[in-house]
């Protein structure tokens, strides 16, 4: 479901493939993250997206205008998980927000793997 703010005027719906984008562009921001996760159904064997797919790495639900997003990730070696993670989720959060209006409710990062250098 698409979130939507009602204004004087009339509606502003964004497509949660809109939010994705922008989770995924605000993500790719951050220190020690390679890229997105996408799992591949077939193999069960996660690959590394390009910066044309990152929304393929990226699950965002919208309910009564508070949003939910789940980012699937791939981290540097090296990097501590947990510091990488709340940058993410800052990022993330502070960028949906201000290009939005909309309140985030709830962000997961899921690390699906590590790349060695």
């Amino acid at each position: 479901m698409p979130a939507n703010i009602k204004t004087e005027s009339g509606s502003i719906v964004i497509d949660n493939n809109v939010l994705a984008i922008i989770a995924g562009v605000s993500a790719m921001e951050s220190y020690g993250i390679v890229g997105m996760a996408s799992k591949n159904a077939a193999d069960g064997i996660f690959e590394l997206l390009k910066f044309d797919n990152l929304s393929k790495g990226i699950k965002v639900n919208t309910e009564d205008g508070e949003i939910n997003i789940e980012l699937h990730v791939i981290l540097e070696y090296g990097v501590r998980i947990s510091t990488v993670g709340e940058n993410i989720i800052d990022r993330v959060k502070f960028n949906i927000t201000n290009l939005t209006g909309l309140s985030v409710n709830k962000i997961d990062v899921l690390v699906e793997g590590i790349r060695l250098k």
